[in-house]
């Protein structure tokens, strides 16, 4: 019984952790017990769907060109830039679509609800010879550039996507090093878990997710 009730316990908070938002639930209300399996379904859809795309871009993982993470906002699929665009450009590289084909399967036949968000990332080098005024916007228009490709190629539903750019204000390496700044360059993909909200009466619990305890 004690791992059971666990068992429930973790299911809630990797959940809440993974959507990054806050949900109420209310003692004993067997619709709250519903919004418990439901996290769980969807958690072990992003599992099963990590699972094939780990399989699909096994090449290109070992080439560490791609690389699949669970995280608060989803499951996030990076690619590093160099792979999708030459320096300083925002037009797909030609041998860039196969791999973006790959992505799309999945996210027509694995989670064909689950809404997508591209992120486009830079490195800290000034703009020198494309013209944008940015990274802002070179990060931006790369964005883009994906999710017109998933619509206009892929067959994609736009309802599904939005794109945002965040320039080089997101590293995940330091920009001190070649190899930090092409980390740094890079395309996030994340597939979006769907959030169930819960209205607060009398004898709620509410719980925060990882984000806001930080």
């Amino acid at each position: 019984m004690k791992s059971a009730l666990l068992k429930i316990v973790l299911i809630i908070f990797l959940s809440i952790s993974l959507a990054g938002c806050t949900f109420i639930f209310q003692k004993g209300r067997r619709s709250d017990v519903q919004k418990i399996e439901e996290l769980t379904r969807q958690l072990d859809e992003l599992n099963r769907t990590k699972a094939v795309l780990e399989e699909r871009l096994s090449k290109e993982i070992q080439d560490n060109q791609v690389r699949l993470q669970m995280m608060e906002k989803g499951l996030v699929i990076t690619f590093v830039a160099d792979i999708l665009f030459d320096s300083g450009k925002a037009n797909i590289k030609e041998e860039a679509y196969p791999i973006l084909d790959k992505v799309s399967r999945v996210l027509k036949e694995n989670v064909p609800e689950l809404s997508v968000g591209i992120e486009g990332h830079t490195d800290n080098e000034p703009i020198k010879y494309s013209g944008r005024k940015s990274n802002w916007e070179l990060s931006t228009a790369r964005a883009l550039s994906i999710l017109h490709c998933l619509v206009d190629k892929e067959g994609i539903s736009p309802q599904r996507l939005s794109a945002i750019g965040y320039g080089e204000y997101h590293p995940v390496a330091s920009n001190d090093t070649k190899e930090g700044r092409r980390l740094n360059r890079r395309v996030e993909i994340v597939i979006v878990p769907r959030v169930t909200k819960v209205k607060e009466t009398k004898e709620t619990t509410v719980l925060e997710p990882q984000e806001n305890l930080k």
